[in-house]
């Protein structure tokens, strides 16, 4: 099986270099401005004098490699800092803002371990709204979800403890039969489910699912789609969850040999009708794809109503969604119903609690996963006592960057948690100033153990220097890329580095610019010292 976007076929050497707009400043000590973190007490230029002639030499190296793209018209941030001596080795334009992609993910990864501790879990919740008598649950039973992204078969463990622990919640309740609906609930969080400024073309993608307080299998469905039974039958389109309702629209035919057209997929937004046309081979193993779901609420309540009648449970109602706060009736005191009467909240029947949120934090910097980046977003925002949004959450770790770490207003500019906006804005010094933050605190080796390591979990740099010794996040997206991390030299010194281009032609050739520039760093190696 193969997989296939929306609308495409399935068919699937000086101390200071000057060149003109140029100026690259090498080994110096790190002046962080207004920052209280600086490595040095009163920064200052080295002299010729003074600088490694490996220094130098490293210095040129990679100037010659990032000056040319420059005089591309590309625009690219760099800054390579030895955590031990705190000197910087490599700087080019370490103070210019640019797009960094999911480089971003970095901020968001040091907020949580701040805010919330590695040992954080989420909880959800299992509400009974009505009387039970007679193994009848005389009300409905809500899903209340409190941002927890791992209720998937990424983390299928998780997912599955959810639905035993809950079906127990029940049978020690004596409930038989639910009168009423299937509710879920995720008016958690609050505020827009899509991040600002993404990007419209993204929003049927994996990577940009709907951020919700209650999520399900990551707020996405897999469609399969196979030949029809004979020669001139539509395709059999199957879903990974099949009583979640999705609108399809299928003119699509099966051929025989090769088709004369390709077959698509087809869809404007998250909330339009599936179009599926064109022509599928007969006997073809077929074709896969994976949509964002316009109501992850009302994914995790059909999940829910299917989990139950599966187990015994019988259901008279349907699955409903909640996403409004004022529609929500949980943590709520009494209230008058449609018709006016009085009404007992809900009562708690059962909860699930998460994997500590080191095991999310690995997956959203090895994986660069989106979903958990945002809904920790969130989670910070509504934690610390603003809104649980995308403005609510940006604002704690705008004031976190600046307060705590000491990142100047101007060097970083946070939409989204994730670093899918292209609105977010960072230079390579606030990526340096946070990485030296953090190894200043007891979370350096946890946050370390998040990031990707070159030649492993990082699919790059495979039989180079770095394998082994580099570790870093990447960022991609249109016109961008990233890398953000530490990497040992051949002395075993520990130097961090940053380096980020955008308005790039070509990211697989920023990639390949960044691969070599990592792999002279891990063959770095200063110059001895004579007594």
């Amino acid at each position: 099986m193969k997989n296939f976007p929306t609308k495409v076929a399935a068919i699937l050497c000086a101390c200071v270099v000057t060149l003109p707009m140029f100026r690259v400043s090498i080994a110096s000590t790190i002046d962080w401005g207004e920052s209280r973190f600086c490595c040095s007490k009163e920064p200052r230029e080295i002299s010729l004098s003074e600088t490694d002639p490996r220094i130098m030499q490293l210095n040129d190296q990679i100037s010659k490699l990032i000056l040319p793209r420059v005089e591309r018209s590309e625009d690219w941030g760099a800054l390579v800092v030895s955590l031990e001596h705190g000197d910087t080795l490599f700087s080019y334009s370490k103070d210019r803002t640019l797009s960094p992609a999911s480089n971003m993910k970095l901020f968001t990864t040091a907020a949580a371990l701040h805010f919330l501790g590695s040992k954080f879990r989420y909880q959800t919740f299992l509400y009974y709204d009505g009387p039970i008598q007679n193994g009848h649950l005389q009300g409905d039973l809500i899903l209340y979800g409190t941002g927890d992204p791992g209720i998937s078969e990424r983390f299928s463990e998780n997912k599955a403890l959810m639905y035993e622990s809950f079906l127990l919640s029940l049978e020690q309740s004596g409930v038989k039969v639910i009168d009423g609906d299937i509710i879920g609930d995720g008016t958690y969080f609050s505020g827009p489910e899509i991040g600002p400024e993404w990007n419209t073309k993204d929003l049927n993608d994996w990577f940009a699912a709907p951020v919700s307080a209650l999520s399900l299998d990551e707020n996405i469905v897999t469609l399969q789609i196979l030949p029809g039974l004979t020669i001139g039958d539509p395709p059999k389109i199957h879903s990974d969850h099949e009583n979640f309702p999705l609108a399809i629209y299928n003119t699509a035919r099966t051929v025989s040999g090769r088709p004369t057209a390709p077959l698509w997929l087809d869809r404007e937004t998250p909330n339009s009708e599936i179009h599926i046309y064109g022509q599928i081979r007969s006997g073809s193993p077929g074709v896969w794809r994976r949509l964002t779901v316009p109501d992850p609420e009302l994914l995790a309540a059909s999940e829910l109503k299917q989990v139950l009648l599966s187990n015994g449970v019988e259901v008279q109602g349907e699955p409903k969604s909640i996403s409004d706060n004022i529609l929500s009736r949980v943590n709520k005191d009494t209230y008058r119903d449609s018709i006016g009467n009085f009404v007992e909240p809900p009562q708690l029947m059962g909860r699930h609690i998460s994997p500590e949120i080191i095991e999310y934090l690995k997956v959203l910097n090895h994986e660069s996963h989106n979903l958990i980046a945002e809904t920790l977003l969130k989670t910070i925002g509504k934690l610390t006592g603003e809104a649980g949004s995308f403005e609510g959450g940006a604002k704690t770790i705008r004031k976190f960057l600046e307060e705590e770490v000491g990142i100047h207003q101007r060097d970083v500019k946070i939409s989204d948690g994730s670093g899918l906006s292209p609105s977010n804005e960072a230079s390579p010094k606030a990526f340096i100033q946070l990485l030296t933050y953090i190894a200043k605190t007891g979370q350096w080796t946890t946050f370390l153990s998040t990031l990707p390591e070159a030649g492993q979990s990082l699919r790059r740099m495979y039989r180079t220097p770095e394998t082994r010794n580099l570790k870093a996040k990447t960022g991609t997206i249109e016109g961008v890329s990233a890398l953000t991390g530490v990497v040992k030299t051949r002395d075993k010194e520990e130097l961090l580095f940053s380096i980020i281009s955008n308005e790039v032609r070509s990211t697989r050739t920023s990639k390949r610019i960044e691969d070599l520039v990592g792999a002279q760093l891990a063959s770095f190696q200063r110059t001895p010292k004579v007594n």
